[in-house]
């Protein structure tokens, strides 16, 4: 058909009506419902119905399709890869809150101890699975293989970047990068500059776990130089993880695209 239609992101709802929008040959786009409440806002909208609401987004695929990338739906195997980690970083949440809200707790040790087991148990199916999905596609398995030869890089965000790298074609690591939300946003007018902030687009469990990446890579050879190389020119801890998050998403498209393995000496490399 060729026709377009623009669907709000809403939990996985959204998804039976894109699969079969784009079965049927639509050209669809998977909008987030911040980006059309704040196009709402710009356009001088002052009321919100679902009529409203399908109106503002045939306008704004209308007007700004040309800038938006069209939705491309993930294989069943991918989509399952990106629910159980996302469930699974719900499991290792609730542990935390559950042992930092009871730990203090007299006589709940047994308990806490139960609970612990369990979480532990479905955090471990949840790997099984996963590893076995990977596994079970042969080029998946030997790029997720080559992802996990960066230094800092485990199973769990092996796989969410191989799942995304698949799944997302992007031009450049400067486009991975700003699809994990890690670039940062100016905030310019003038003579003046403003602090730079992350944009956070994009998938936050992915951002997140980069984030948790960098803080493991800083403990390694590798890596290490990197980290004391910023924080030697005053940058906070944090804003030096996020500089190191983004080298680990740019390391890993390359790895990704070039078939190639994870070279240490590359890291160090502009530093002497």
């Amino acid at each position: 058909m060729g026709s377009r239609i623009g669907v709000e992101s809403t939990g996985s709802y959204h998804e039976s009506v894109a699969g079969l929008a784009h079965h049927l040959g639509f050209l669809v786009f998977m909008l987030n419902p911040k980006d059309t409440r704040h196009y709402a806002k710009a356009v001088g909208l002052r009321g919100k119905t679902d009529r409203v609401d399908a109106e503002l987004i045939a306008r704004m695929i209308a007007h700004e399709h040309t800038k938006l990338h069209a939705w491309i739906p993930p294989t069943p195997q991918q989509r399952e890869l990106d629910r159980l980690l996302k469930r699974r970083a719900t499991l290792v949440s609730l542990r935390e809150a559950l042992e930092m809200s009871l730990h203090e707790l007299d006589g709940f040790g047994t308990d806490l101890k139960a609970l612990r087991t369990r979480f532990n148990q479905l955090i471990a199916r949840v790997d099984l699975r996963v590893k076995a999905l990977v596994e079970a596609d042969p080029e998946r398995k030997q790029n997720f293989t080559r992802l996990c030869t960066i230094t800092g890089v485990g199973p769990v965000i092996g796989t969410a970047l191989v799942n995304t790298l698949e799944r997302v074609p992007l031009e450049s690591a400067d486009a991975f990068v700003a699809f994990t939300g890690l670039d940062p946003r100016p905030d310019d007018s003038g003579q003046r500059r403003g602090k730079r902030r992350l944009s956070k687009r994009g998938p936050a469990e992915l951002r997140r776990l980069l984030y948790m990446a960098a803080m493991s890579a800083i403990k390694t050879k590798p890596w290490r130089p990197l980290y004391d190389h910023y924080r030697a020119k005053a940058l906070s801890s944090t804003a030096t993880f996020v500089i190191l998050a983004r080298r680990i998403a740019r390391t890993a498209r390359s790895i990704y695209t070039h078939k190639t393995e994870f070279d240490p000496g590359r890291l160090t490399k502009f530093l002497t």
